[in-house]
């Protein structure tokens, strides 16, 4: 994966380091984690709130039992309830799925202090699918500076699920409306020099959003197999 990472960097003219990648590990079980951790990974997405806390708590366990330390950075890249928002803030490093004010501030308020703050992407429904979460892109900007106030927090960027597209030219197209926007906002200095992540691209179409501009692509599949 990291191979065809750096093959799609080539490609559009980026150095191979400019884009992390975010082993996605939902449904798959803590012996799966600590086996890509073996391999140099360390960092993780998870889901499901209760599934990514268990599997936090059960690799912090392995580490009280003798296991080897690992500095692993976890992220939640999937839907956040208002009533989840306390756990989140307390185990999680990244949430990349903010698209309201309220659960921004709600993990702002619940996030432990000796934590350092908790760093957030708003997720933006580029182009309006009807099943999928996120904020519409002209509400962006007013949620991006309101988030970016908060305390606690530090708003690193946009994240991005678009619905499926055929073929690479049509995959990048939507990519590029998102680098637009995540440029507008740099642009206007929201979020300042932290403002550097765009998390976009999967499995079936990282190269599109490597070519696009995405910093950061979310990778489950093709580094865990099929669920």
């Amino acid at each position: 994966m990291r191979d065809r990472i750096a093959t799609a960097c080539a490609r559009a003219g980026r150095p191979a380091d400019s884009v992390q990648l975010l082993a996605v590990s939902k449904t798959m079980p803590l012996p799966c984690v600590l086996e890509a951790m073996a391999a140099g990974q360390a960092a993780f997405g998870e889901n499901y709130v209760q599934e990514g806390v268990q599997k936090i708590e059960a690799l912090r366990a392995w580490e009280a039992e003798g296991g080897r330390p690992v500095q692993v950075a976890w992220h939640l890249i999937g839907p956040l309830q208002s009533n989840k928002t306390r756990v989140v803030a307390a185990n999680f490093d990244w949430v990349h799925s903010v698209d309201r004010l309220k659960i921004a501030e709600r993990l702002a308020e619940q996030r432990p202090a000796e934590l350092g703050p908790l760093q957030v992407c708003i997720q933006v429904n580029i182009d309006g699918g009807t099943t999928k979460s996120g904020v519409a892109p002209e509400e962006v900007p007013d949620l991006a500076r309101a988030v970016a106030a908060l305390p606690r927090l530090a708003l690193r960027g946009l994240m991005t699920i678009p619905e499926p597209q055929s073929g690479f030219d049509a995959q990048r197209a939507v990519h590029a409306r998102a680098r637009a926007l995540f440029e507008q906002l740099r642009a206007a200095g929201i979020g300042g020099a932290a403002f550097d992540t765009l998390s976009m691209g999967m499995t079936a179409d990282l190269e599109a959003a490597i070519d696009a501009g995405s910093t950061l692509v979310r990778v489950g599949t093709a580094i865990f197999g099929a669920r």
